[in-house]
């Protein structure tokens, strides 16, 4: 009876039934949980480069659905594109970290092809590129960044006004400056900084009545807010341009305003190593000040600006952008904009010793996550983490800052544990052709024609498997 029970039980479960497809079925794996991790990273992002882009110019589809091999039309933005960026250079130094550890096999065999991927990927991502003239708070530059949506050739991209957004070249700085460390290639260090001299322009640095610089970066410089995704995904590539650069004789010059009459513009040649860690600082200060709420993650943004759309001034009949005042913080509070904020506070404590970055971490750590994780909410013993809109990606943010802050504070290898565990279960339970449904603790729609999946999502899953993988190795 126990067994005709259990039958009628799996016949009607869509999971239970998954389990018993021929070609969904996992045998058990014996390999350390870093190689086991790292497999699956590669499984993973390899089924997704395939189903996801196409073409020379490698055109990604936003959503592609495994059960009927039907990708969409619809094409995904530069900030989706980046996360197979993503995806491909944590699994670089999941190699790198597997070859330090005694196995360069793997190493060997792959790290070559997935370079490859990755260089496919930067060049294919000129499609995004476009160039427009900007006036900032300090002047009047011409820039060629990144805009929102693909064009139809390499360059042609509209980055003028809202098409473009501060934050998806912050993601791209961040790739790259990872790319840089993992492959030795210039390519990625130039982009790397150039891009990080479109977003520091950006930085408010006009003065408030009280003589205090206002500070913060705008979404993007077609918009007023300032917003948690515009701010804190930066303090971490600062950090690591300063370590590139410190104690060395490379220098930038810094735009700024004279805080004794708050009009002139002025410039000053700095050195690179300090002039990053000075705007790692002020930036990581900012958001701090402004966001961080009474129970300890983050909120969205600052709205209620004044002026409440872009503008210029005349200062001695030169053009420049306004300075924002926005006085209402707005949430919710999202993963990632907490997760940006611990690896900022990881890199910062490293990089300067100071003691108020590792307790601003650790508080961090455990405050958001007995804020995003809920307990037994989906299954007994499991954390649910919220998927809606685009948390899946913004989740695996998160779970970056824990890694990154473990060596600070081991208190966050509980957190880590939580999201090896969600995607082991996704894997054993659900996979299907090389890829994790968008609900790891749940699985597919039995609706085999409503199991559409974000590209961002696979990649992300990816990319969190080789970070586990590295992490497990370095810890």
């Amino acid at each position: 009876m126990i067994i005709a029970i259990g039958s009628l039980l799996c016949f009607f479960s869509y999971a239970c039934n998954k389990m018993k497809d021929d070609d969904d079925i996992r045998p058990p794996v014996e390999e350390h949980l870093a190689a086991r991790s790292l497999t699956r990273a590669m499984e993973i992002t390899d089924s997704a480069l395939g189903a996801y882009f196409t073409g020379s110019g490698m055109t990604m589809a936003r959503y592609y659905n495994p059960h009927t091999n039907r990708r969409s039309d619809e094409i995904g933005s530069i900030w989706m594109y980046t996360s197979a960026i993503e995806a491909v250079t944590a699994i670089l130094h999941a190699l790198e970290a597997e070859k330090e550890h005694g196995d360069a096999s793997r190493y060997n065999a792959h790290f070559d092809r997935y370079e490859a991927e990755l260089m496919k990927l930067y060049d294919a991502a000129d499609f995004y590129l476009g160039t427009f003239t900007l006036t900032s708070y300090t002047g009047t530059n011409e820039w060629t960044v990144y805009g929102v949506h693909r064009a139809n050739s390499k360059g042609a991209a509209r980055v003028e006004g809202v098409e473009n957004v501060y934050d998806d070249q912050m993601w791209l700085i961040r790739e790259f400056l990872q790319a840089y460390k993992v492959t030795g290639n210039n390519l990625f260090l130039e982009k790397a900084e150039y891009l990080t001299a479109y977003v520091l322009d950006g930085w408010d640095c006009t003065f408030d009545a009280n003589g205090n610089e206002i500070g913060g970066i705008p979404w993007g410089p077609g918009y007023v807010t300032k917003h948690a995704c515009s701010n804190g995904p930066m303090v971490s590539p600062l950090v690591w341009l300063h370590e590139l650069y410190k104690g060395k004789s490379d220098e930038v010059t810094h735009h700024y305003i004279d805080p004794a009459d708050r009009r002139t513009r002025k410039a000053v040649q700095m050195s690179k190593g300090e002039y990053y860690l000075m705007f790692a600082e002020k930036i990581y200060e900012w958001q701090k000040q402004h966001l961080l709420r009474n129970d300890g993650v983050y909120d969205d943004m600052m709205g209620g600006c004044t002026p409440g759309s872009p503008q210029l001034e005349q200062i001695d009949g030169v053009n420049y952008r306004r300075g924002i005042t926005c006085r209402d913080r707005v949430g919710p509070a999202i993963t990632y904009n907490s997760g940006t904020m611990l690896s900022g506070a990881a890199d910062l404590y490293r990089a300067t010793g100071n003691d108020k970055y590792r307790a601003d971490g650790s508080v961090l750590a455990d405050a958001s996550f007995s804020y995003f994780a809920k307990k037994g909410a989906n299954l007994p013993d499991y954390y649910t983490f919220d998927i809606s809109g685009f948390r899946n990606w913004f989740n695996g943010v998160l779970m970056r800052g824990y890694v990154d802050f473990y060596p600070a504070y081991q208190g966050t290898e509980t957190y880590i544990d939580a999201f090896q565990k969600n995607l082991d279960y996704a894997y054993e339970h659900f996979l299907h052709n090389g890829f994790l449904p968008t609900n790891l603790l749940v699985g597919w729609n039995r609706d085999r024609g409503k199991n559409d999946t974000e590209g961002m999502f696979t990649f992300a899953f990816a990319a969190e498997y080789a970070v586990l993988s590295r992490y497990e190795l370095t810890k």
